[in-house]
């Protein structure tokens, strides 16, 4: 990856945009590269600087009802008839290929009209969400926050609390993508910080408990992604605590979880999160990558009993080879 390439990616990474395959490349750029890890810990700094400011949220209200305008405004927009959207898309193609040699223009767009047909096909096909198991006040429109989120005494099924412009309940199983997505929108429009706190433990223990997150979990990626944003950006070391025990399952299998905690093990300003971190990181003390950190944290960090900890995880490690 180019230098220039990495610092709109450190832009993009530090506002949750860039792509999961683009994360690694990027990361492995910056500890190889001393101007683009510069440019790194300086958006770091001031994403700090702006989380310790208080934050203004709008109303729910506000923003359902923001929503619902723009959708109604998209639904009234006239669609647009398959032949407008042929000539549309044929001539934008071409202005594309101009100057392109014949046989070109005509293979892309042989290739237009086939991906077309292709994609009408996946969307017709594509399964619908299953129903869930209880809904109250069903209704339209658009999830303006999440209010409350109860454990039921089965440990199996989870009722949450959301606000449209009125207030609704859905409960069901942990398992159910819709459920999971209200918990994810639970860590985004809580109304208040033990709602958003309570949505990352029950993902977290869905992750740790029941293998929600394992590679052939449904929706696994989803929540896997949504505790590593928990983990490097939110301002409570609790929360970040939750997020780091419901990713330590997958630190041998993911890569990507075990540089987030070595992120935390470097950065985390709790002495808790990072001592957990270096607990996390011992069945893969052997990794070259985690000796690296371990040797920097055990003579860098300012918490003695983390250099000690950090220190005999090395002698393990040297233990083993």
């Amino acid at each position: 990856m180019k230098c220039e390439n990495a610092q709109q990616n450190i832009i993009l990474a530090q506002y949750g945009e860039l792509p999961d395959e683009l994360q690694f490349a990027l990361e492995q750029h910056v500890s190889q590269c001393e101007e683009c890890r510069r440019e790194w810990n300086a958006m770091l700094a001031l994403q700090e600087e702006l989380a310790s400011l208080p934050l203004l949220e709008p109303s729910p209200n506000l923003l359902a009802a923001s929503r619902m305008r723009l959708d109604e405004a998209l639904d009234a927009m006239p669609e647009r008839s398959v032949g407008q959207r042929f000539w549309g898309n044929a001539f934008r193609w071409m202005g594309f290929m101009q100057g392109a040699p014949a046989l070109t223009t005509l293979l892309v767009g042989v290739g237009f009209i086939g991906g077309n047909f292709v994609a009408r096909y996946q969307a017709a096909s594509v399964a619908k969400l299953p129903t869930p198991v209880i809904v109250t006040s069903p209704s339209g429109g658009s999830v303006a926050s999440v209010s409350g989120i109860v454990q039921t005494p089965n440990p199996g099924i989870v009722q949450v609390k959301y606000n449209r412009l009125v207030p609704e309940t859905m409960q069901g199983s942990l398992d159910d993508p819709q459920i999971r997505q209200l918990l994810m929108l639970g860590t985004q429009l809580a109304e208040n910080n033990e709602v958003h706190a309570q949505s990352v433990s029950l993902m977290a223990d869905e992750c740790r408990t029941t293998h929600g997150c394992s590679s052939n979990a449904e929706g696994a990626n989803v929540l896997r992604t949504a505790l590593l944003t928990e983990l490097r950006y939110d301002a409570n070391p609790a929360v970040r605590m939750k997020a780091l025990n419901g990713l330590q399952p997958y630190v041998a299998e993911d890569l990507q979880v075990r540089d987030a905690v070595l992120d935390a093990l470097m950065r985390d300003k709790s002495a808790d999160v990072r001592s957990q971190a270096i607990s996390m990181l011992q069945p893969v003390q052997a990794d070259s990558s985690v000796r690296q950190v371990l040797r920097t944290v055990s003579s860098q960090d300012v918490n003695p009993a983390i250099r000690n900890a950090s220190f005999q995880v090395l002698r393990g490690a040297a233990d083993i080879e």
